[in-house]
């Protein structure tokens, strides 16, 4: 059984030979930490990292646009992109429509040439579909992260876009449409091109709470959600969703959109919590703590978190994925034990 073939078996509670491990190394990374030393605690864990290859050459991370320090960067929908840190995706600074006057000649994207966030190329992109279903792999596309909640609050302003919901301003209504029908052709392209997963990246909540009431959600954003994933369900591909911070209040409504794999935060959403709501409704991708235990814990500390997590949330029948994103900060010792606690609690059951 491959990997991806064990992933599948994880999402469709299909008694996997493993938990899904996943283990992420943002590119500022690379400069933040000493490279041999990232490269040598890469190549002792085959299971996070079974194709990797040491090099006795410096790693020159190819950074997105909207992660390059001190390069404003505007992307297709007009946002204004800022970041400090080379690697580390900004935040939105120059917001296209803050003055509702400038809609009326506001233009979508162009899909041929566009992502609405990078230039893509859709031969390109086809035959790297081709492939991956060829060689009996997962074909992913995945819409940018961010695809509604998030663009609509880049394009008029966090502030401006909870004002106009609670106002139900019909201008939002315009807006709301020219969002759903971009990413609705995106998703009907990555079906016709022949992907099998999509993913819907796209965060909702906050360090407490969502980022919008629950009424808000279900008014505005709920309907463009089913909308964008009815067709992937239709077609037999699994619909990934994504999203950072708490969002307790939302999670009935995403898995009502037909969400079958749901990434959330472990500590701010609750294990607990997400054990007696989520356990055998969905598959939960959990998203390990990056903000307590693996930044100021101790390495025992990090162990009992992965197998508490394994504990109360995995299953020999399937439905638990897990992924870690490295962020410079975290302690190298630290990054060592929560890779070898991936790895031994991978096959672990309570």
């Amino acid at each position: 059984m491959n990997a991806d073939e064990n992933i599948l078996r994880a999402v469709r509670f299909d008694t996997p030979e493993r938990i899904p491990m996943h283990f992420h190394i943002n590119a500022a990374c690379w400069r933040h930490y000493r490279q041999n030393a990232l490269q040598e605690l890469m190549a002792s864990h085959p299971l996070l990292f079974p194709d990797f290859t040491p090099s006795a050459q410096p790693v020159v991370p190819d950074y997105v646009p909207e992660a390059r320090a001190g390069r404003p960067y505007k992307d297709s929908w007009g946002c204004v992109w800022e970041t400090t840190d080379d690697g580390i995706v900004g935040t939105v600074t120059g917001h296209p429509l803050a003055d509702w006057q400038s809609l009326e000649r506001f233009v979508m994207p162009d899909i041929e040439q566009t992502d609405g966030r990078h230039a893509i190329d859709w031969k390109q992109f086809a035959e790297r579909m081709s492939a991956a279903r060829r060689g009996g792999r997962i074909a992913l596309a995945e819409l940018p992260h961010g695809h509604t909640f998030l663009l609509l609050s880049d394009l008029r302003g966090y502030e401006n876009l909870i004002l106009d919901m609670a106002e139900d301003d019909r201008r939002l209504t315009r807006l709301i449409e020219i969002v759903e029908t971009f990413n609705l052709s995106l998703v009907q392209r990555f079906i016709e091109l022949g992907a099998t997963w999509i993913g819907y990246p796209d965060d909702l909540g906050m360090q407490q709470g969502p980022m919008l009431s629950p009424w808000q959600f279900q008014r505005y954003i709920k309907p463009i959600y089913q909308h964008l994933m009815a067709p992937a369900r239709q077609a037999g591909c699994v619909v990934h969703m994504h999203s950072d911070g708490d969002i307790r209040e939302l999670v009935d409504d995403l898995v009502a959109c037909g969400v079958d794999v749901l990434n959330l935060q472990d500590l701010v959403n609750g294990i607990d919590w997400i054990r007696s709501r989520l356990a055998g409704r969905v598959c939960v991708e959990l998203d390990i703590d990056r903000q307590r235990i693996t930044r100021f814990g101790t390495p025992a500390q990090i162990d009992a978190l992965i197998r508490e997590e394994v504990e109360t949330l995995g299953s020999r029948s399937g439905g638990l994925m897990m992924i870690f994103g490295l962020y410079p900060g975290t302690p190298l010792e630290n990054v060592a034990a929560l890779m070898d606690a991936m790895e031994r609690y991978a096959t672990y059951y309570a």
